[in-house]
């Protein structure tokens, strides 16, 4: 369908790609990947006419439609949500207009044996037949399927475009898209501004569509779920892989290895030849052998390797000392504004959990960490535990960032001990590699301004971690160095996020937040996501939210019962280690206290001659590590 032949872009006499060669095909589904700066969203761009190669040809055959969506556009705010959304349908509008106009003039004339009139009951036929072809007379329909897919409600379709943030108007102009129906789509990080269920619906979207996608996207599971070919740009060239992303990456990874070998081997085919001409280069003999040996080498063509991939960085959170068994406890909590977000809000978060916060945009995520911080006014409770010391990564954290401070030094200010002698590594981890690590913050785009409050964040003591949408501006290899990093980390983790792949063995609590409540989940994301799927829901909210009809079938009534006896059972096993924990933790500051007194009678000067005390001291050191060692196994 579009052929690309021969690519090559510059910037700053600096070769983006070169001579760069494909073509997209009917039907294809292609994930466009490669690092941050690779020139992913600069294909695309070029693909849709929006910028121009420095040389070589994007042949696009004649007729054929893209739909472009890049990462940032200028949106305006003039009209209704539905009336924004319509104009995809300009072009049928244009054809009602003129259906319109025939079916007026058809009405005025009387020459009904004319030619002329002939022609036009003719036209006006075709064009109606068109029309219907095109969908024309249900394209109303289609457009609110495709905004509640996207998450609308159906109120927010007569509200002002102007009264949706940012993510929301980005949506309206996917809608637009995807309603045009171009033979081409072009997607420059669809998901950004989704939430799990509207990821979910563009994915069974995609896999029905019609024409060719292609799209550059961080979210693995949305990449995996949609495409079936992989293009990586790589050192200015396109590797073309006829697979899913994950079958990619162990494609790629063999490619390098197998890059490796043949670079080895030709290095010691390099060291032998030299050696080889330094031995005899001055042997009348060997002269022609020596020669041969020369010229061999000025026609080697050297081999080369992909770059490093340094995603094996392993960094860790550096967790402070220890919080009290409950960091966060909400009671009948409840905030409203110009209507109720969320009430009787009761949920517990215990000590060293990690638990996600999911739900459509809008319905209170971000509001509830914020009344955690206590940043803004609610009613009832939300309590903070003892010792907890938080870690905040919010939306608008990179904008807090000191602009006169170079990116470099943003980190050494916060970094402690051994990990000063890795800042660059870690810095080289987010994209800050070279010079880059020397610009000012000033200077950065917004996503650079995010991946280095990350950074930052990573590098401070706290035992509490909330991280709102910590995922938005990552590369999938950031995105992994991260997620190590916070499954290692012994503190608590809140993490506010819609990426399925991050959260996926990351978090064992799930809170979902919607119609005014916050329901908790047992298990990991997928085990929410499967609940909602076949509508059993694994939830320990309150009985009276779970409605019950009696006219179900006896087999569902019983799975129901089954699951709701595992859940007492899994109930009182949790009480029983939350028992025991709480016995060990006693424990541990008993042992903790009785030393600390040892220790004091210890630094007096008749202390420091009693050898008992020693004695003593040593036996309870003993028994305060196998209490601690004892802890460690219960809290895991």
């Amino acid at each position: 369908m579009i052929s690309i032949e021969r690519l090559s872009v510059e910037f700053s006499a600096r070769p983006l790609f070169s001579d760069v060669s494909y073509i997209v095909n009917d039907k294809d589904r292609i994930a466009l990947v490669g690092k941050n700066g690779a020139g992913k969203s600069t294909m695309l761009k070029i693909i849709a006419g929006v910028e121009h190669p420095t040389g070589g040809n994007v042949t696009v055959p004649n007729g054929t439609t893209i739909g472009y969506l890049p990462q940032v556009m200028v949106l305006h705010d003039s009209c209704t949500v539905r009336d924004e959304t319509e104009k995809a349908f300009a072009h049928l509008h244009e054809i009602e207009r003129s259906i319109a106009e025939m079916e007026r003039e058809m009405s005025v004339r009387d020459d009904y044996d004319s030619a002329g009139y002939m022609q036009l009951c003719e036209r006006f036929t075709h064009e109606s037949e068109r029309l219907e072809m095109m969908g024309g007379r249900e394209y109303m329909g289609r457009l609110e399927r495709t905004l509640m897919g996207l998450g609308f409600r159906q109120a927010d379709l007569e509200r002002p475009t102007s009264e949706f943030s940012g993510g929301w108007r980005m949506r309206i102009e996917l809608a637009k898209i995807l309603l045009m129906q171009p033979d081409v789509l072009l997607l420059d990080e669809p998901t950004n501004h989704l939430d799990i269920e509207s990821i979910q619906w563009l994915e069974q979207f995609l896999a029905t569509y019609s024409g060719a996608v292609m799209l550059v996207s961080h979210d693995r599971a949305f990449i995996n779920n949609v495409t079936n070919r992989t293009l990586e740009i790589s050192c200015g060239r396109i590797y073309d892989y006829r697979v899913r992303y994950d079958e990619y990456v162990a494609l790629r990874a063999e490619r390098r290895e197998q890059q490796l070998r043949a670079w080895e081997n030709q290095q010691k085919e390099i060291a032998d030849t030299k050696a080889f001409i330094d031995r005899f280069r001055y042997q009348a003999t060997k002269a022609i052998q020596v020669q041969q040996r020369i010229r061999q080498l000025e026609k080697m063509v050297p081999v080369e390797v992909d770059e490093v991939d340094n995603s094996s960085l392993h960094l860790r959170f550096t967790c402070s000392q220890r919080s009290g068994d409950y960091p966060v406890i909400c009671n009948e909590a409840a905030k409203e504004y110009d209507h109720v977000v969320f009430e009787h809000v009761n949920l517990t978060i215990r000590r060293g959990e990690k638990v996600a916060f999911v739900g459509k945009n809008g319905e209170g995520k971000s509001t509830m960490v914020k009344c955690i911080m206590g940043e803004i006014p609610f009613r009832g409770e939300v309590k903070v535990g003892h010792n907890v010391q938080i870690g905040y990564f919010a939306q608008n954290t990179a904008q807090m960032l000191d602009g006169e401070l170079t990116v470099y030094d943003t980190i050494d200010r916060v970094a402690r001990g051994d990990i000063r002698t890795k800042i660059r590594d870690i810095l080289g981890a987010f994209m800050f590699g070279g010079e880059a690590s020397e610009r000012k913050v000033k200077f950065l785009s917004g996503g650079e301004r995010t991946r280095l409050a990350m950074i930052k964040l990573l590098l401070e003591p706290v035992n509490l971690l909330i991280l709102d949408e910590p995922t938005n501006h990552l590369d999938l290899k950031s995105k992994d160095v991260l997620k190590e990093a916070i499954r290692d980390f012994d503190g608590t983790v809140i993490i506010v996020s819609h990426d399925r792949d991050f959260l996926d063995g990351l978090v064992q609590r799930v809170y979902e937040f919607g119609g005014g409540r916050v329901r908790e989940y047992l298990g990991g994301i997928y085990d929410w996501i499967h609940s909602h799927e076949t509508g059993q829901v694994r939830t320990l909210a309150p009985a009276q939210e779970v409605k019950v009809e009696a006219a179900k079938p006896v087999a569902a009534v019983s799975e129901r019962k089954q699951s709701y006896e595992e859940q007492k059972a899994q109930a009182r096993a949790q009480k029983k280690r939350e028992k025991a924990l709480a016995e060990a933790e006693a424990e541990v500051t008993q042992l903790e206290s009785a030393i600390s007194i040892l220790e004091q009678q210890m630094a007096t000067e008749a202390g420091a001659q009693d050898m008992v005390l020693y004695e003593k001291h040593a036996r309870l050191k003993q028994q305060l590590a196998t209490a601690e060692e004892h802890w460690m196994e219960l809290m895991e």
